[in-house]
């Protein structure tokens, strides 16, 4: 099975217009596919903006809603897979969502954030309950997640032990934070032998400060792509057969002894 060439779309759009951010996405896309990749990642909140106070309830749509649609019609005219994030409504509820679209247009997987953090989030949002949610692409088990989930190793843990071999991590992780992006994702790659694609905002915005550095990250804990602090769209490769040869020389998930660990739940 061939790698999955991945591109990773560091940039925080144009908040508040989701017209002007399907256009940076269309424009990516076609950066994404004329390079290779089969997949496209958008940072947290992409279609939207984050920090959009009230406009995160006036702009959010259901899961097949028209930006989903627009969505699909990129994916399909680019030939590639996109994951973005944007706010679901569902009935009464805000998610803080991120979708999966296949380069055919259909609706792969949802997911909707299960760990909000600060005030900001928890003002706005309902919170997930589904922890993994997965989806089949490229001959990879791909898993999503968004920013705050990643930092509890449980939740990264489950995605591992339901057989992730690519987990989208769409995030806004803000200044002082950066360590996250520099650290704690290659350590959840190396020690849930998976790949890990950490897609950020960079930039000021609101009373955020956004960092970059978004990284695909792999079973060995090296970093197959690295973006800096600005705008940017990065490429790395999710290789099967490297992940395979990495679980069969790394013990971790055979040597693990859950008996032990039950007071963890």
């Amino acid at each position: 099975m061939p790698p999955l060439r991945t591109a990773l779309l560091q940039s925080s759009g144009r908040p508040g217009s989701v017209d002007a951010n399907l256009k940076v996405l269309d424009e990516a896309a076609g950066r994404a596919a004329a390079a290779g990749a089969g997949l496209l990642v958008c940072p947290e909140m992409f279609l939207t903006g984050y920090a959009i106070g009230a406009d995160v309830h006036r702009l959010a749509e259901p899961a097949d809603g028209e930006a989903a649609d627009a969505v699909a019609d990129i994916a399909v005219r680019h030939g590639l897979a996109i994951h973005y994030g944007y706010p679901e409504r569902d009935g009464d509820a805000v998610y803080n969502s991120a979708q999966l679209i296949g380069p055919d247009g259909a609706r792969l997987a949802n997911y909707r954030k299960t760990h909000l953090f600060g005030c900001f989030e928890q003002e706005w949002f309902t919170p997930g309950d589904d922890t993994v949610v997965q989806a089949e692409l490229g001959g990879l088990t791909v898993g999503l997640m968004i920013c705050y989930d990643v930092e509890f190793p449980e939740n990264v843990r489950a995605h591992a032990l339901a057989g992730t071999d690519l987990l989208l991590v769409p995030t806004a992780q803000m200044h002082p934070f950066q360590f996250v992006a520099e650290s704690v994702i290659p350590v959840r790659a190396f020690e849930n032998q998976m790949y890990v694609a950490y897609v950020n905002r960079t930039g000021p915005e609101g009373e955020f400060e956004f960092v970059g550095l978004s990284c695909l990250a792999g079973p060995d804990g090296a970093s197959r792509a690295r973006a800096g602090r600005g705008e940017e769209l990065v490429f790395g490769d999710a290789d099967p057969e490297f992940l395979r040869a990495s679980r069969e020389n790394n013990p971790y998930l055979r040597d693990r002894r859950p008996g032990l660990y039950t007071s963890l739940a």
